[in-house]
């Protein structure tokens, strides 16, 4: 049976950023704590600072799924696709990478929308990784102030991971936006630097889920790189929007082992998972 057809060292200087509202913010002070010691950031998730919360209003506008949305298919598509993530993990952490078959696959509302979907239970977070460093996809959910990326800690020494690692307005979901827009993706995504963050990312918390938002699978080296250091690869394929042939390339470019399935985006009905 074809694989298609199966599936279709501990941090030390990490951390959550625990903000005060921006409003607090005393002129210069920093919002994100330049510190390394691990004590400021030993909190339960309920004591998670939230800065600000993202209004109903701006979730609908963003297209970010929310419990009590109107369209309850969408939510419960999410909602299954990060089930299926848990039981095939047997409810332990991990990294997904979502990666697309064609350039504007949707992998990037996936990502966000399935990251989402895990802050829905109480007792698990959520990060969001951007690593499309040509095109970021998530700057509007980063405060204006919060100016480091992952291109920016991937270039400097200087930055300790809780200096990227920002609040996006939806409760116990924190994101790491792209930052600038670099043409040296490839080498930096590549690099030991980032295979000890996303190590650090995953194992600091037992409860959080990261997920990984990466460029277009078959056009760029980028996923492909960074597939190594996931534990699951979710792949997005606009409804009707790729031939047979490309679906089987991109497919065959995953490592079986961490292939947990297909989602077709933008479906008459709703995004679903094969497997």
């Amino acid at each position: 049976m074809s694989k298609l057809e199966k599936a279709l060292k501990k941090a030390q200087t990490v951390e959550e950023t625990e903000a005060p509202p921006a409003h607090a913010l005393q002129p210069g002070q920093e919002l994100i704590p330049r510190t390394t010691d691990l004590r400021l950031y030993e909190h339960d998730i309920a004591r998670m600072v939230e800065p600000w919360r993202l209004s109903e209003t701006d979730l609908i506008e963003s297209r970010i799924v929310f419990p009590e949305m109107e369209d309850s298919a969408v939510v419960d598509a999410f909602r299954t696709l990060r089930t299926r993530i848990l039981q095939v993990k047997a409810g332990a952490n991990c990294v997904v990478l979502v990666t697309s078959a064609c350039e504007a696959g949707g992998a990037s509302f996936v990502a966000l929308n399935l990251a989402v979907a895990f802050t829905f239970d109480s007792a698990r977070t959520a990060l969001l990784l951007d690593c499309d460093l040509r095109r970021p996809a998530y700057d509007y959910l980063a405060a204006p102030m919060m100016q480091h990326g992952l291109t920016d800690y991937l270039e400097s020494r200087d930055l300790d991971p809780g200096m990227i690692i920002h609040p996006a307005g939806i409760p116990r979901l924190r994101l790491i936006p792209a930052g600038r827009r670099s043409e040296l993706a490839t080498e930096h995504l590549e690099s030991r630097r980032m295979r000890e963050l996303v190590t650090a990312v995953k194992e600091r918390y037992q409860d959080r889920f990261v997920i990984m938002n990466t460029p277009c699978l078959a056009r760029a080296a980028d996923a492909r790189v960074l597939a190594g250091l996931a534990d699951f690869v979710v792949l997005v394929v606009p409804y009707a929007g790729v031939t047979e042939a490309q679906l089987w390339h991109a497919a065959q470019m995953i490592d079986e082992t961490k292939f947990v399935g297909v989602v077709f985006n933008d479906e008459p009905q709703l995004p679903k998972l094969w497997s």
